[in-house]
């Protein structure tokens, strides 16, 4: 249930308000969302909520990741072991890789370019849209949320910068493939025995293949719940400016506000 009901047939919507997140259409720069997706297939999509397509180049690119080897080849050739390198690759399948990986980074470009374009089509038509929804489980509603402890929130466990913005569903998601990366690698390990100051074992536990995935997992979860929080606190201002226009200043009369003298 919220407090929308739409009596006339808009063709555009900035936002949707709904019990697992908000989701809301702004203007993105493509270049950064290619350069996410070549960073990670799939992030690029996330960022412009297209969530089944996201998600679908996420798990394949840790799917194929994992058969070829990938991961561990880089690690070998960063330092200087070509030929381990090549015998960790798997040719029966690193053919696959290539044409999916370049789809996410031409398809994120192209849907950014287009949802930008709808964009501005959406804010010239300017309709209304729900700002509160309640119901058996959750309640979500539209307010300001500081974009630096979002960023903070993601940095100290990835997840939870989406939980304080309420986008439930990419929070489960972030927190699944988190605890997949972590267990995969053994970084907590790691990290435990290097905090004791034990450098050999705690290098001996890593697992390159899964650990390269940790950088990128790590970074985008603070840039996406950092903008995110931005473009939350934008929208909510819109909003409100567009309640005080249509109820509060009577059509063909602008109301000034002065300074009082004393």
């Amino acid at each position: 249930m919220d407090n929308f009901r739409n009596r006339h047939r808009n063709r555009r919507y900035q936002a949707y308000v709904s019990l697992l997140g908000t989701t809301q259409i702004h203007f993105r720069n493509p270049y950064i969302v290619a350069c996410w997706s070549m960073a990670f297939p799939g992030f690029g999509h996330l960022l412009l909520n297209k969530y089944l397509r996201g998600y679908a180049l996420v798990t394949w690119e840790m799917y194929i990741n994992q058969k070829i080897h990938l991961n561990l080849a880089m690690v070998l050739s960063f330092n200087g072991q070509f030929q381990a390198a090549k015998e960790a690759l798997d040719p029966k399948f690193v053919m696959l890789y290539i044409p999916v990986y370049l789809f996410a980074i031409w398809d994120s470009y192209r849907t950014s370019v287009d949802l930008n374009k709808v964009y501005v089509l959406a804010e010239r038509e300017n309709a209304p849209f729900n700002t509160f929804s309640i119901g058996a489980l959750e309640i979500n509603y539209l307010d300001k949320r500081k974009p630096w402890l979002a960023a903070l929130w993601s940095a100290a466990v990835p997840s939870m910068g989406q939980l304080y913005l309420h986008r439930i569903v990419l929070a489960v998601s972030v927190l699944i493939f988190t605890i997949l990366i972590i267990d995969g690698s053994n970084f907590i390990l790691s990290l435990h025995y290097l905090i004791l100051g034990d450098l050999r074992r705690s290098s001996a536990v890593l697992d390159a293949q899964w650990l390269l995935y940790l950088p990128s997992m790590y970074l985008f979860n603070i840039y996406e719940s950092y903008t995110n929080a931005v473009e939350n606190n934008k929208l909510f201002n819109k909003d409100l400016k567009n309640f005080l226009l249509r109820n509060y200043q009577p059509k063909g009369r602008f109301f000034t506000i002065r300074s009082r003298v004393d």
